[in-house]
């Protein structure tokens, strides 16, 4: 496996990470053993950045990870996240008011049975609480040994410089795929300025990229796509065409679509770490294997060009979800 330092300041870590799967497990759901099967794959195969959040399938992500990690935690550079909230009417809010970034912390260093957390985030960035009042906050838990490193989710440029004007920032964590390459354009120059390393979530477009997903009959019943713009009648289409001609090239490649779709990430450089999430076993082993995927420059070229910046049709979350981020 093949690493990549994140941050001036920040863990060097595989090139690759692992994310959650898109599918929620609950407890005793015979899908846990293929979860832990996933995780223990990735770890046989060298990642070593696991990342979760009180904020995954309602805190079972943190508790499943530790079970999956039972034996397993040394050398791991574990991350989760706090202050991304779901309100008990469905809609989404934030909170990064210091006392509870103290409490979220404890709950989940109970949770995932550690001491320290080692990459800790902001989800999402409250604005009803000054920045540095959060990143004070959480700089205190770096004191008392509970956090190693600082990060921040979906922040604007100017947020990120006030936060790490407060306290080191090893990395900022958003959305960045083929599909989406307007943030990263807009806060990665400000990250390579500020010495802030990248790790790129959704790396795949929610699946359109693996070339799995042709209509909304391909997504379970429950699963909460089916109520993302992307996949909305109309967007789906124009989004399915832009992912066939991503399997094109991928066949040229020979590589699966998913493999090319991280490679040209890869390629956008050594301080971007990705981090695919699956339940699935055989879906780790594939995306490992696109760290030694070599592309031209022809190639990354064509792909700049088929997934022009606003290429793909859609918003990436619903209305509601969409306010919290950019702030």
């Amino acid at each position: 496996m093949k690493h990549r330092q994140l941050g001036a300041g920040g863990p060097r870590v595989s090139a690759i990470g692992l994310g959650r799967g898109a599918t929620p497990i609950k407890f005793g759901d015979p899908l846990e053993a293929d979860f832990t099967a996933a995780v223990h794959r990735a770890l046989d195969l060298g990642i070593d950045l696991l990342d979760t959040s009180d904020a995954y399938w309602n805190t079972r992500h943190e508790v499943l990870l530790a079970r999956a990690l039972a034996g397993r935690r040394e050398k791991i550079v574990l991350a989760s996240k706090f202050g991304n909230i779901t309100l008990p009417d469905g809609t989404k809010a934030t909170n990064g008011r210091p006392e509870y970034v103290y409490e979220c912390c404890d709950a989940s260093l109970k949770r995932l049975g550690v001491d320290t957390i080692d990459l800790y985030y902001l989800h999402r960035v409250d604005p009803a609480t000054p920045i540095e009042e959060t990143i004070g906050a959480m700089a205190r838990l770096v004191e008392q040994g509970k956090v190693r490193w600082l990060g921040v989710c979906e922040a604007a440029p100017a947020t990120l410089e006030r936060a790490h004007r407060t306290h080191p920032i090893a990395v900022l964590q958003t959305e960045y795929s083929l599909f989406f390459r307007d943030a990263a354009e807009e806060i990665l120059p400000t990250c390579r300025r500020l010495g802030v390393g990248f790790v790129g979530y959704a790396p795949l477009g929610r699946g359109l990229l693996t070339g799995r997903i042709k209509s909304v009959a391909d997504l379970p019943e429950s699963d909460r796509r089916r109520n993302h713009p992307r996949f909305k009648e109309g967007n789906l289409e124009r989004n399915v065409a832009l992912a066939r001609e991503l399997e094109a090239m991928a066949a040229a490649k020979g590589c699966a679509p998913a493999q090319l779709a991280l490679a040209w990430l890869l390629a956008q450089g050594e301080d971007i770490v990705p981090i695919p999430g699956t339940n699935h076993a055989r879906n780790v082993e594939a995306n490992v294997a696109a760290v030694d995927l070599t592309l031209t420059p022809a190639e990354l070229g064509r792909l700049a060009a088929v997934f022009d910046r606003g290429a793909a049709a859609g918003d990436r979350y619903p209305p509601g979800a969409m306010k919290g981020l950019g702030l």
